[in-house]
């Protein structure tokens, strides 16, 4: 069904043939919702960690990190434009006369451009908005005392001015100190500091980002390296790569068929943040942190974040070691029931894991090696906050389609909604995901694991798009902290609502956590 103009497309991405039969397939069959069990609540399912607890494994962490590797990821791809969805709204129908000023004053929401407008010298922005605006002969202060709201929101948001509505979160300023800005990579550089520097004093972070804005961030990084690492006595190892070209999933009419553009050529998009598995697979780390761009906060608020940072580092090396003692055990063979019980009950009970029902059938001899592959795996330890109506994922029990169950982070877009059992449990959730993530990707060998090896390819994501006025289907693969580590050992400890921070609206920013 492909021309050969088409294999060789694929041949340039990087993409198998067998890759794009099966995205088509699955537009044609279309992704399986997941089975919620129940919610994932305190006491089942959900660790919380007491100050005593809490001080223990952040001596842990500190103690033992120094001598492996530690490494924050920071997805930070893509335009922050639906940061100021509002903004684009209001200036195309915005004009400085009595409807206009009706359309300013009707919504004095948190979100609203009068909130904007009204408290725009809060924003760390604001004397680089003021001294462009300058640069061009517009002076602010006047726009503002005439209400001329869209001159400034054009030259917040477009190129002649500092270009925010095509930037990408990390290169926006997000925090005022007393006599400077920072943007939001310069607080992961902060932040990282803190808990991802070596016994050499070397700090590694990484980010994702797209390519169209590599040689902006590598400006911003060249600029402020030298400070920071000034400020800190510490030696910054900043790398980033891009989403793999050989992770876009093919486009498609709503008929299924190939969506082809008009020089003929198949369209392809990114495949979401899953993609990023991938990236993360790239990196030679022992401990890594996963955290989103635009979850930070300015100084006076970041100890309570180190701490519990910290915690969940110490947590996971306690568990890690706890397994790997146990793996070498099972890997002989040569242990009597006692011991065999404690591996089951450490499994159960400290890693969360749920054997399928047919384990009780099992001889002694496949009860062990079921239990050391359910050992052998990535862990990784999950922030949970409590639910307080904030949207994103949240941790459920889920029964896969093995049979197996076992806790996970779904989305909403994952659930059917429309049947009330499945409705009910979703509404039953107490926390949701902060993205709070803390991973150890080496066996008990010290070799890395694969990944790749561990992700439900199932539970990808079919939506609708629209291209050149034609409407199409695209497919996302499974998310990142979804599907894309659905096969790995989870553990989900709560931490502090103020450790949760996103800046999904500009007007986030006027939030007291960031000012």
């Amino acid at each position: 069904m492909f021309l050969q103009k088409d294999l060789d497309q694929f041949r340039q991405l990087g993409i198998d043939v067998e890759t794009i039969e099966q995205q088509l397939l699955n537009f044609k069959n279309g992704f399986p919702f997941v089975i919620l069990t129940k919610p994932a609540t305190v006491k089942d399912g959900i660790i919380i960690l007491d100050k005593e607890h809490i001080d223990y494994y952040i001596t842990i962490f500190e103690l033992t990190a120094k001598n492996r590797k530690v490494i924050k990821f920071v997805p930070a791809s893509g335009a922050a434009s639906r940061m100021f969805k509002n903004l684009f709204t209001f200036r195309e129908k915005y004009k400085p006369d009595e409807k206009g000023l009706h359309l300013y004053e009707s919504d004095k929401s948190f979100n609203s451009v009068y909130r904007f407008i009204t408290e725009i010298k809060k924003f760390p922005f604001y004397q680089d908005l003021k001294d462009v605006m300058l640069a061009n002969n517009e002076d602010i202060e006047d726009c503002l005392q005439k209400k001329n709201y869209h001159t400034i929101i054009n030259f917040l948001l477009d190129e002649k001015g500092l270009n925010y509505g095509s930037l990408p979160k990390g290169l926006l300023k997000f925090h005022h100190y007393q006599d400077y800005s920072r943007t939001a990579i310069e607080e992961h550089l902060v932040e990282g500091v803190h808990y991802a520097k070596d016994a050499n004093s070397n700090v590694f972070i990484h980010f994702t980002i797209s390519p169209e804005h590599i040689e902006k961030f590598t400006q911003l990084i060249n600029e402020i390296k030298p400070k920071y690492e000034s400020l800190f006595n510490v030696i910054f190892k900043i790398s980033h790569s891009i989403q793999k070209p050989a992770t876009d999933t093919i486009a498609v009419e709503l008929n299924n068929e190939v969506y082809r553009e008009s020089d003929g050529n198949i369209l392809f998009r990114p495949g979401g943040h899953g993609a990023l598995i991938e990236n993360l697979n790239d990196l030679s780390s022992d401990i890594i942190f996963v955290k989103n761009i635009d979850n930070i906060v300015p100084d006076k608020y970041k100890e309570l974040t180190y701490s519990y940072k910290k915690a969940l580092g110490g947590y996971l090396i306690s568990i890690q070691l706890k397994t790997f003692e146990y793996l070498k055990i099972l890997e002989t063979g040569v242990l009597d029931d006692g011991k065999l019980d404690e591996i089951i009950d450490f499994a159960q009970q400290k890693l969360q894991i749920r054997f399928h029902e047919s384990f009780e059938n099992l001889s002694r001899e496949e009860r062990i090696k079921y239990i050391f592959n359910r050992l052998n795996r990535p862990i990784r330890i999950c922030g949970m906050v409590k639910n307080e109506g904030e949207p994103g994922g949240g941790p459920f029990w889920v029964r896969n389609l093995k049979g197996e169950i076992s806790l996970q982070i779904i989305e909403s877009s994952q659930i059917n909604l429309e049947n009330s059992g499945q409705n009910q449990v979703y509404k039953a959730a107490t926390h949701f995901n902060p993205v709070d993530l803390v991973c150890g990707v080496r066996d008990y060998k010290g070799k890395l694991f694969d990944l790749k090896q561990f992700i439900d390819f199932s539970t990808g994501f079919i939506s609708t798009k629209s291209k050149d006025g034609r409407n199409l289907k695209a497919q996302e693969l499974p998310g990142l902290w979804n599907g894309a580590m659905a096969e790995w050992i989870s553990v989900f400890v709560e931490v502090p609502i103020i450790t949760f921070n996103p800046v999904k609206t500009i007007n986030d920013l006027l939030r007291v956590e960031h000012q």
